[in-house]
């Protein structure tokens, strides 16, 4: 546990502009090709509900639990008032979450905290355990959190910092693909009980603002986080 709290609360050197632009790229190939996308929609998924469940506890609403799909969906469950403000940030929480992440980890990463970085991922998903309610979900957290734990306790420094840089990429690259991956969906008439449609519905403002509203979060932190990293 020492040389664990030593690691969070130390500094790692980062991988350098050159090193950086390579993870980008590597993560800009993965979320934005449709093999790498399905894998990384997994993680994507984790975070986005995730999301939901955090604002629905800050809101002051009753979790009841998380499930993860493999097909890449979840369904976040909390029980409170079916209308009014936190009703409608718990939902409009989702599409956001994995941006606000990515944004957060590059401020973290800027100041060479990868490894607690890394560390805090593997908490987010020890949290997440405590709500999920099938299977699969309790599967795929619990190789997540074994993955990242792993790469931050066996890598050494740098190659933990490499790591960080590129699922925080991942995170801030992915955001805004799922968002137009939603806007298809719904396109298609296949995804009528969207986030964006739920919203809609509690707001009386168009599902398709709310599409926007994801998109344009979800692009300031892309630019805010790239900006983060590269300086």
């Amino acid at each position: 546990m020492r040389e664990i709290w030593d690691a969070v609360t130390s500094t790692q050197p980062g991988p350098g502009t050159v090193g950086v632009l390579v993870t980008a790229a590597v993560a800009l190939a993965i979320t934005w090709t449709p093999t790498g996308y399905r894998v990384v929609r997994h993680g994507v998924t984790i975070v986005h509900e995730a999301g939901h469940a955090t604002v629905a506890v800050l809101t002051g609403r009753q979790l009841r639990g998380i499930r993860l799909h493999a097909d890449t969906s979840g369904v976040t469950v909390s029980r409170g008032r079916p209308r009014g403000p936190g009703m409608v940030a718990t939902v409009a929480a989702g599409y956001p979450a994995p941006a606000v992440l990515g944004l957060a980890g590059a401020f973290a990463l800027q100041q060479g905290y990868a490894v607690a970085l890394l560390w805090a991922l593997v908490l987010l998903c020890a949290l997440m355990l405590v709500q999920i309610r099938n299977f699969y979900g309790l599967w795929v957290l619990l190789v997540a959190g074994v993955l990242v734990g792993g790469a931050t306790w066996l890598l050494p420094p740098e190659g933990a910092s490499w790591i960080a840089h590129l699922l925080v990429w991942a995170l801030l690259l992915a955001a805004p693909r799922s968002v137009v991956e939603l806007q298809r969906l719904r396109r298609r008439g296949a995804a009528r009980q969207s986030d964006a449609d739920q919203l809609a519905h509690l707001t009386g403002l168009p599902a398709l603002a709310w599409v926007g509203l994801f998109w344009a979060v979800c692009a300031a932190c892309l630019l805010l986080g790239g900006y983060l990293l590269l300086t």
